[in-house]
């Protein structure tokens, strides 16, 4: 699956969007509820100053006494007491809304990064065992993007949200209770207003979801064309093509301003006509609370403390167009995001999979059939036994299948039709773990992670011993380079190993897969891009590591291909040749003789 080509098509679906996100939420419902609890009064607090002003323009501004009566007893408080007690009683209110504020935050931004933490640890483990292909398909800041800021946006942005419409939910109710306990009839007036102030929103839901996705892309791009200008930085400055990637950097930015601004002149309009529409709310209430309070209906008191409740009701909703963009963003992230979770690697086990023990006879190609795009083939009706311990090489033209022929091995890709086998079992049928555990490989351009040379080397086995560590170290022709190092063996490796030399990237590989010590060794052209220097010295830790194995090499090296039992010539995709280096050469106009003649005999003659 191309991730650029996304729909989010389940954006819309709100319900069960959630219902995919709750068992991220569950195990912190504890703490959510706790938010929740602060939530509800921290929301009800909204009202406390709106409820206040109507005794204090009743009693404190009329200067009346305010009597009440309790179990048959009558009582008294004066306006000057109120005019103490209501402003201290303000700020002491602010203070506890101000204490319950923090915790909400502090809880909010707790569990939303929890949530997100596992959202993303859940991703990832998914991503890691996609296939090769899904890798070939997709750019490097598309997967960035889609697997680690989606999660982000979908995961952290709901708990906040849920947060702040609970707030906006119980701030709203002890608002229009207190607007009730004002004036039922101007109440009914400001909510009916508030309602139709909600119309605009569902109008802008299909644009934000739209260019969400096409931010998400462009996103995508100018991250890779980061990483593109970081690993190819010595390309890009031998070949001067700074203003390429320039460029192409310039043409994304703009093109992400120009996606946002599309989505701002359809969205920014809400705002205005949603406070429009509260505006004129608020001069309906004016008038008919005029009338109201002349006719001795209702108090001034009443009527200043209904005009702030609906007012401070009003204000939420007068930037609710911003707002609920923002939420339907998380919506549009969080169904990106379980599209991810949909996508299921192409290559997995058989339910009944069992596990390879190692290899006792052969490794038979029948019929082999594959191709990486529909109706174009790469191998076609392959044919071919390798037998334990033999060392095959691979040799042939430029695309005509080599690589293709072992990454089918360890199941990199699966084949179109035929059958692969070990010992007559196809490899289909062994657990995909069991399978790569038998196979080492050394490509031609090795990557090391980050980390030290000793991490690297024991990637191939951890539970390995020191001594065979050591083993494979001197197997490796590392000792030299090893012992130049001022940390030795815990010299930290920069960024894909790029502290060493090709030669010694090379042979650090190489200990890796001779401490794996893996019965079957597949050599991808690796010694290729070396110098015949860097070349001697790698192929001596190469010898070492193919002794007593069953050996793919793909090679163009003469020494290579003339020590090996048996040598395959592979020919826009079929096996042409097959036999040793004096078999093949007897071939009157064959193909393997006119590779020689065209690229080893210059080898030879320099030998």
């Amino acid at each position: 699956m191309k991730l650029s080509n996304t729909t989010a098509q389940n954006s819309f679906k709100y319900g069960w969007l959630l219902s995919r996100i709750f068992p991220y939420i569950k195990p912190y419902m504890f703490r959510i509820i706790c938010g929740f609890i602060v939530a509800i009064p921290l929301g009800l607090l909204d009202g406390i100053t709106a409820f206040a002003l109507k005794p204090y323009m009743d009693y404190v501004v009329g200067k009346q006494d305010w009597i009440f009566h309790i179990l048959g007893h009558e009582f008294t408080l004066s306006w000057q007491l109120f005019a103490f007690i209501i402003p201290f009683g303000v700020i002491a209110f602010a203070g506890f809304q101000g204490v319950l504020r923090y915790l909400n935050d502090y809880i909010s931004a707790w569990t939303s990064q929890r949530i997100t933490n596992d959202v993303k640890m859940d991703l990832f483990h998914k991503l890691i065992y996609m296939d090769p292909q899904f890798f070939d398909e997709n750019s490097s800041g598309i997967i960035i993007s889609r697997y680690m800021s989606d999660p982000q946006t979908a995961s952290a942005g709901i708990v906040d949200q849920i947060k702040t419409i609970t707030t906006s939910v119980f701030g709203a109710l002890g608002l229009i209770t207190v607007m009730l306990y004002s004036s039922w009839k101007l109440a009914f007036i400001g909510v009916m207003v508030l309602g139709v102030a909600f119309i605009p929103v569902a109008l802008i839901r299909k644009r934000i979801k739209a260019a969400s996705n096409k931010n998400m892309v462009i996103g995508g791009n100018i991250t890779t064309n980061i990483n593109e200008t970081y690993s190819g930085n010595k390309v890009m400055a031998a070949y001067e093509l700074q203003q390429r990637q320039e460029g192409y950097f310039r043409d994304q930015i703009w093109e992400s301003f120009r996606v946002n601004m599309s989505l701002t002149k359809r969205a920014a309009w809400m705002s205005p006509l949603m406070y429009l529409i509260a505006s004129c709310g608020i001069a309906i209430v004016l008038g008919y609370g005029t009338h109201l309070i002349t006719s001795g209906q209702m108090t001034a008191g009443a009527f200043a403390s209904f005009v702030t409740s609906l007012l401070l009701l009003y204000k939420p909703v007068k930037t609710l167009g911003n707002t609920l963009t923002g939420i339907q963003n998380i919506f549009v992230a969080m169904g990106r995001v379980f599209e991810l979770f949909d996508l299921n690697p192409e290559i997995t086990d058989r339910k009944d999979a069992i596990e390879m023990k190692g290899l006792n006879d052969k490794i038979e190609f029948k019929n082999v059939c594959f191709e990486y795009l529909p109706d174009h083939p790469v191998l076609k009706d392959l044919n071919l036994t390798v037998r334990k311990n033999e060392t095959l090489a691979i040799v042939g033209n430029s695309g005509g299948g080599k690589s293709t022929l072992v990454n089918l091995i360890p199941r990199f890709y699966d084949i179109k039709s035929g059958s692969i086998t070990f010992d007559g079992v196809d490899i289909r049928d062994f657990t995909i773990n069991s399978l790569r555990h038998n196979i080492a490989m050394v490509f031609q351009d090795n990557f090391l992670f980050s980390g030290t040379i000793r991490e690297n080397i024991m990637m191939g086995n951890p539970n390995a011993t020191e001594e065979e560590l050591e083993q494979a170290i001197e197997s490796a022709h590392l000792q030299e380079m090893i012992a130049e190092l001022p940390d030795g063996l815990e010299t930290l490796l920069g960024e894909r190993g790029l502290t060493l030399s090709g030669g010694q990237r090379q042979r650090v590989a190489i200990a890796r897969a001779m401490i794996k010590n893996t019965p079957i060794v597949i050599l991808d052209e690796a010694t290729s891009a070396l110098d015949n220097k860097s070349e001697a010295i790698v192929q001596k830790a190469l010898d070492n590591l193919i002794q007593n194995k069953t050996v793919f090499v793909i090679a163009h090296r003469l020494s290579t291909i003339k020590n090996a039992d048996r040598i395959a010539v592979i020919t826009e995709g079929e096996l042409v040749e097959l036999g040793n280096h004096e078999q093949l050469m007897s071939i009157e106009n064959g193909q393997y003789r006119a590779l020689y003649e065209m690229q080893f005999k210059k080898q030879e003659a320099l030998v």
